[in-house]
């Protein structure tokens, strides 16, 4: 359909991924649940079975979120070296704030961005 990406101009893939938004109009929602895609945006009727961000979201949200735990973590036991149950306190806590924090935007962000680049799956032409 020749008006799909028609709107993209005025919208930033950035900021509606981020903000779980349609990546057309970035009106609409993308998500029904915590992770789970609706299945049409509301407002401009965009299908979004062409949306497959497969498991990119979980590793760049471990690659994030483990880069900052671990530094904190080894600076801290540096530092301070606090009994074993001060960092489970600490950290443990922190893990599950960043990685279910930052899974749903990053997972909105790559499928706006996979949207606005038309990026499919390869494919071998014979």
């Amino acid at each position: 359909m020749s008006t799909d990406r028609d709107n993209t101009a005025s919208t930033s893939a950035v900021s509606v991924g981020l903000r779980g938004r349609c990546p057309r109009c970035g009106k609409g929602p993308l998500f029904k649940g915590f992770l789970d895609l609706a299945p049409s945006c509301t407002v401009c009727g965009l299908d979004y079975g062409f949306a497959d961000a497969g498991d990119g979201p979980a590793v760049f949200v471990t690659m994030i979120a483990g880069t900052i735990v671990v530094g904190l973590a080894l600076w801290t036991e540096v530092t301070y070296e606090p009994p074993f149950w001060v960092h489970l306190a600490i950290f443990l806590p922190l893990t599950l704030v960043l990685c279910l924090g930052t899974l749903r935007p990053i997972k909105g962000l790559l499928i706006a961005l996979q949207y606005r680049n038309k990026a499919e799956q390869g494919r071998f032409d014979s």
